[in-house]
């Protein structure tokens, strides 16, 4: 089913998707409850008939699942990292991206579910992401980084990982509304807080604290837009207008240019945070261009 886009931004505002994230208060009622009543990250039980999915656990004790097309053979694989301001779990709407990858890019994917705050901080998940690549890179071959808002954070502070300690570059990194500066200091945020349905400052700022650990904001494990991005692979990002996290986005696209990066920014006036993973013909639109760039990856001769 397609919703239409005009319809989008009032239904989030009526579900007031924003509560947690937009006021202190607010982001302290959310964590309480998650870490009270963690929520359930299985895969639902109706996803595509056309992929398999398997569980297993990696050296960290963190459940791993691995989706995979029943038909034909998979090449290469993409591990996704989900959003959900490091404090919300899995969604439907991340297994369905990943099982769609999966079936039509005709590959292996790694869901890997990561611990939240308040357990959970950037130098032990993004550790942990890098050990997840470089052995993916040797089962699967070609392997592609991809992740969505609070996981985009993940997944660049990850390549920079890759490349400094591994010297590894990959075909292609898939950073959805990444969050690319948790210092949240850009000027134009302000402005875009008026218009933005979903995310808020106030409260993303408690998840922050508890997930920067012991490091300073400005590193990059937390904040990649402050990383040298010299000699990365591919990257395509997606990004809303509508996102608080649009103009710290794009500075790291134009960053990421300077260098040197082969960056696809693609920028939509009028859209919200993650559009991609919404039922909207212009979120099928861009998971159409995802499946073509990861099979460019993983398929690439």
């Amino acid at each position: 089913m397609i919703v239409p886009d005009l319809v989008v931004s009032p239904l989030l505002r009526a579900a007031r998707a924003n509560a947690g994230f937009l006021t202190e208060k607010g982001a302290r009622r959310l964590l309480h409850e998650r870490t009270l009543r963690p929520a359930a990250f299985g895969p639902p039980r109706r996803l595509r008939r056309d992929v398999g999915i398997s569980a297993s656990h990696n050296d960290a004790g963190w459940p791993v699942y691995t989706v995979k097309p029943r038909n034909g053979s998979a090449r290469g694989t993409v591990i996704y990292a989900h959003g959900g301001g490091w404090v919300n779990d899995i969604a439907p709407q991340h297994w369905q991206l990943c099982a769609q990858i999966a079936a039509e890019a005709h590959t292996t994917v790694q869901v890997m579910i990561y611990p939240l705050v308040p357990y959970g901080t950037a130098q032990h998940v993004v550790d942990n992401f890098t050990a997840a690549t470089v052995n993916a890179e040797r089962m699967y071959g070609p392997t592609v980084l991809a992740g969505d808002s609070a996981g985009g954070q993940i997944v660049l502070s990850t390549v920079l990982q890759l490349r400094e300690r591994h010297d590894l570059t990959l075909p292609r990194t898939i950073a959805i509304a990444p969050a690319v500066d948790l210092s949240m200091k850009n000027p134009f945020i302000p402005t875009v807080q008026l218009i933005d349905p979903w995310l808020g400052t106030k409260g993303t700022q408690v998840f922050i604290d508890l997930w920067k650990g012991a490091l300073h904001v400005d590193h990059p494990t937390v904040s990649p837009l402050n990383g040298n991005l010299e000699g990365l692979g591919p990257i395509t990002i997606f990004s809303g207008t509508r996102d608080i996290l649009n103009p710290d986005d794009r500075l790291y696209a134009a960053k990421a240019a300077d260098a040197g990066v082969d960056v696809e920014f693609i920028q939509i006036d009028g859209q919200v945070h993650v559009y991609p993973l919404l039922p909207t013909a212009v979120g099928r639109d861009a998971r159409a261009t995802i499946m073509e760039r990861v099979r460019q990856a993983v398929h690439a001769e």
